[in-house]
């Protein structure tokens, strides 16, 4: 079979551009090598500053030998990388730019499919944006989690126990000394976060969407059977290639509905939200903030991983994995769905038995009974806002409290221990000017540390406000993706330190009490707007100027939609 190739219009014909085309890319490569063989890109991030992506050359390897193997020619594409741990000031802000470059050098170039390989959290969503901006086939390999690391013979979570850690240390509970010995055990292998963070989560909601190998989502980096499943997507890319089958083909509203129902059972991040509404927003498929709410809230929690329960990645690998999972909540999910592979998601749900009901709690016993990402609205978040009540505390899901404001992060670190600093367990604690504009980038602060005194008292948990995001391997009751944020204009950029705030969750609300007519009087005061003042340059001005809301999925305002792949210009 002749196959219609987009790589033929740089190799076919015998004139002067497809001769350079040819000559400075031939090096070695067989005569047939541009003659209707698929040119399969392989979108790398791995770099040595994404540490969780430092072991995807080797998984890039694999799929390379299954390119070849099924006829096509796999071409190594690095990508911009990020690494959630030290991209400054937060890698939300750069996810846009990732997805913008990697859309670009995918239509650019002599490309007929891809192959996605990411791993830490931003990395799988830009990648899942600019794949479906070009619309060429693509295919998902997420890097896998770590192993389990040790500390006097208790397992620890990352993230979630640097945070409970830290604050033990806050508490007096905890040496700094013993704090910092931990450090050595908290990454024992190559590979993502091992908890239900967000790299986790997207792993597996991309499996959820279609748009991996089913069954490949959480094995572990170390695990030799991701090797063999890199291989095998190497041969699904040159077959998705062969069929025409690309991300607008098959990703339709169906598939989210199906991703939605996975974060819930999943106990996934709250950073899912921003990422899926941006995925849809490239291919059109429509989706909003409240879709969450209406498809995944009463969704049952089964899955006992932290920060929500107790187990770690490596626990749930074991104990069946996420096709496991997914055949406990089979009716719920969307039949019609297809994957990569032309199969419904369903049908491989047949034979995945779960091994331990402990860490993947059966549908009439689960971790908790509805435990789905909740969107509040109310004065305080006109435009809404989200709570994961999987990761909260169950007093504190409705409560009313005294605000302490804090105008940025920075006025957080520098009087959040301050002895004198009028607060208690029943405050509400608002930290404003982190939104997408505010910080720019929307960073992972929402989940303040408690004062020092409340933790010394054996306070462990109080409702926090914040037009920011949190890591997905944080807990507590945290109120996040306030929308419109504050310097946005939303209400929370007028909200005052002793207003009243009232917290109803099973309500789906957030309020201020405060009368509509004087909240409508407030302006910023002084603190607030210094705070969204700096001046901006390059990318970062760019971002301010473009980023819409939370509720939208803080994308580019231009970017949202495909532009498909088609390049008409030559380049000589």
């Amino acid at each position: 079979m002749v196959l219609d190739l987009r790589s033929s219009e740089w190799y076919a014909g015998d004139d002067r551009n497809a001769y350079i085309h040819r000559a400075w890319m031939r090096r070695g490569a067989p005569d047939d090598a541009f003659e209707g063989r698929p040119q399969i890109a392989i979108a790398n991030s791995a770099s040595d500053l994404t540490p969780c992506n430092a072991h995807l050359d080797e998984v890039a390897q694999s799929v390379k030998n299954g390119v070849y193997e099924a006829g096509g020619v796999p071409l190594n594409m690095p990508v911009v990388s990020l690494g959630e741990t030290n991209v400054r000031p937060t890698a939300m802000l750069w996810r846009n730019m990732a997805a913008m470059a990697t859309e670009e050098m995918l239509r650019a170039n002599p490309i007929d499919g891809v192959v996605l390989l990411g791993g830490c959290d931003k990395t799988i969503p830009s990648l899942l944006m600019a794949a479906s901006s070009v619309d060429i086939p693509a295919v998902v390999v997420p890097g896998g989690p770590m192993s389990t690391g040790h500390f006097r013979g208790e397992p620890l979570g990352c993230g979630t126990d640097v945070w409970r850690l830290s604050e033990e240390v806050r508490a007096g509970t905890l040496s700094q000394e013993s704090f910092l010995e931990s450090e050595q055990a908290t990454i024992r292998t190559r590979g993502h976060c091992n908890t239900m963070g967000t790299a986790s989560t997207m792993a597996l909601v991309a499996e959820a969407l279609g748009t991996t190998i089913p069954g490949l989502a959480g094995t572990p980096a170390v695990d030799s059977r991701l090797l063999k499943a890199a291989h095998e997507t190497g041969r699904v890319a040159v077959q998705l290639v062969a069929e025409g089958r690309t991300p607008s083909s098959f990703l339709t509203r169906a598939n989210f509905h199906n991703a939605i129902v996975a974060l819930s059972a999943i106990g996934g991040s709250t950073n899912a939200v921003p990422h899926l509404l941006a995925i849809a927003g490239r291919l059109g498929a429509e989706l909003s903030i409240d879709d969450f709410d209406r498809i995944g809230s009463e969704v049952p929690l089964l899955v006992n991983l932290r920060p929500a329960g107790r187990y770690l990645m490596d626990d749930f690998q074991r104990a069946g994995g996420f096709l496991a999972v997914l055949r406990e909540v089979r009716d719920l999910l969307d039949p019609t769905a297809l994957t990569i592979t032309g199969r419904p998601l369903v049908e491989y749900l047949d034979d995945a038995p779960v091994w331990d009901a402990d860490v993947i709690t059966p549908r009439d016993r689960p971790v908790q009974p509805a435990a789905g990402i909740t969107v509040l609205r109310g004065s305080l978040a006109p435009g809404g806002a989200i709570i994961k009540p999987a990761a909260a505390s169950p007093h504190l899901l409705k409560h009313r409290g005294r605000a302490v404001v804090f105008d940025s992060i920075e006025d957080f670190h520098a009087r959040i221990d301050d002895p004198e600093l009028d607060i208690d367990a029943d405050s509400v604690m608002v930290l404003r000017g982190c939104g997408p504009k505010g910080y720019p980038g929307m960073p992972e602060v929402s989940n303040m540390p408690l004062p020092k005194k409340l933790l010394e008292q054996g306070v462990r948990d109080m409702v926090r406000i914040c037009d920011g995001r949190m890591s997905g391997t944080a807990y507590g009751t945290v109120i996040l993706h306030v929308t419109p944020e504050a310097a946005a204009g939303g209400p929370l950029a007028v909200v005052q330190t002793g207003d009243w705030i009232a917290l109803d969750v099973r309500g789906r609300r957030i309020d201020i009490d405060v009368p509509a007519d004087e909240l409508a009087a407030r302006r910023p005061n002084q603190a607030t707007l210094a705070g969204f003042a700096a001046p901006r340059r390059g990318w970062e001005r760019l971002y301010v100027d473009h980023v819409m809301q939370a509720d939208t999925g803080a994308d580019l305002d231009f970017l949202v939609g495909s532009s498909g792949s088609k390049m008409s210009r030559e380049s000589h």
